[in-house]
């Protein structure tokens, strides 16, 4: 997997350089000469979801045709809000599979990761393109439907892209590749932090007002670990993923420990401290939290790696930087949480149109969810767990959906 991943992330890159120009030029249409627009189902109308369908509306090359979510409400509110009209907004657990009959070409799956690789899977089986958020999975066997999805919407020629912004940035793909070809020499160790405030208040307000309710739970699906796969696995991925990218291999090992000292709800922990152990004895840090810092700075999404003959510096809406003997100016990010996402839309309309079935984000995305992953099950078992073992010690995270109309 690594060799094909490096091979064909060398093309992605070159095409996502030029889209994160385009970003920050606001050259993202796209649409062409071939003005027929491809007909999108949303699946997850929440939060993410409608800001998601936003995108892709204004891109222009598409036409959101059907919706689906668990809430009838949030499925009708999405209907209203892109003129989908009511035969084709879809509620219930199984609505997904409504809305794959309903004539679309494409799919956004935007719901709780749990879903994900079911959905993605039977979009496939369907013939449909994929556009799929992060995390891919919660489980080291969701990632492997994942990961065989992608090929098999490779061989019958259909698209399946994974939405990572930093990995359509220009600043981040400029220093990484940097990296890659000895700017920093020989690498020691480096650093990996996510520290932020708890997203989920308002969810766990309304869980608060009746735990026994099977769909408040599901409405707090992010302080449930079957649902969101815990913090390191829902939120920190985007850091793990540029420390993926960066060794360009998977670690050795990982160790750690995480708990829930402060948030009320849920059984997801609200902090991670973890070492990520790499061949050469390159160790990497690793430390998150999902509750209120008190002032305390730096917070945000950041990487560094220190080696022989300088440093490399990442922030998601910061600063992107190499010091030392091979400087490298980079700059600053502060529009990538929308403008990756609108090259990554624009990178999947391209695709379909030029029948670009290769798929490059799959397998190195699979990668940084294992990655997550591992560190999740090395902190939660209070152990060192080896790669080797997290691939052959696969147990599935199950969720118990009774209460729930299906």
């Amino acid at each position: 997997m690594n060799e094909s991943t490096d091979m064909n992330r060398r093309g992605f890159l070159a095409s996502a350089a030029g889209l994160s120009l385009a970003a920050a030029t606001g050259n993202l249409s796209g649409a062409g000469e071939d003005t027929a627009r491809i007909k999108l189902g949303l699946i997850g109308c929440g939060r993410r979801g409608t800001w998601i369908a936003d995108l892709f509306v204004k891109h222009g090359g598409y036409e959101l045709w059907a919706c689906a979510d668990y809430f009838a409400d949030r499925s009708a509110a999405a209907g209203i809000r892109f003129g989908v009209p009511g035969e084709r907004q879809f509620a219930t657990l199984s609505a997904y599979k409504r809305l794959l009959e309903s004539g679309v070409e494409a799919v956004a799956i935007e719901s709780p990761p749990y879903f994900h690789p079911e959905q993605a899977a039977a979009a496939v089986e369907a013939g449909l393109h994929v556009y799929l958020a992060k995390p891919m999975a919660v489980d080291v066997p969701g990632c492997q439907t994942v990961l065989a999805s992608g090929k098999a919407a490779r061989a019958k020629k259909q698209c399946f892209l994974i939405d990572f912004q930093t990995r359509a940035n220009g600043y981040f793909i400029e220093a990484i590749k940097r990296v890659h070809d000895g700017a920093l020499g020989a690498v020691a160790f480096g650093e990996a932090s996510y520290h932020a405030d708890c997203p989920w208040y308002g969810d766990m307000e309304l869980m608060r007002k009746d735990l026994n309710n099977p769909e408040n739970r599901l409405i707090g699906w992010g302080v449930n670990v079957a649902l969101s796969g815990d913090i390191i696995v829902e939120q920190n991925i985007h850091t793990l993923d540029v420390m993926n990218w960066i060794m360009k291999v998977p670690p050795l090992s990982a160790t750690g420990t995480a708990g829930r000292k402060v948030r009320p709800l849920g059984d997801c922990s609200d902090h991670y401290a973890c070492v990520y152990q790499y061949p050469d004895r390159v160790g990497i840090t690793f430390s998150s939290r999902q509750f209120k810092g008190h002032g305390m700075q730096p917070e945000g999404i950041r990487n560094r790696m220190f080696g022989a003959e300088g440093a490399l510096a990442t922030e998601y809406g910061g600063q992107v930087v190499i010091l030392g003997d091979h400087f490298y100016q980079g700059g600053k990010t502060s529009g990538i949480y929308g403008e990756g996402a609108a090259a990554n839309i624009a990178t999947f309309y391209d695709n379909i149109k030029a029948g670009n079935y290769d798929n490059v984000t799959v397998e190195p995305s699979v990668q940084s969810n294992l990655v997550s992953i591992l560190g999740r099950e090395a902190a939660r078992r209070q152990t060192t767990v080896t790669w080797e073992q997290l691939m052959k010690d696969a147990p599935r995270l199950e969720y118990d959906f009774k209460g729930l109309k299906r």
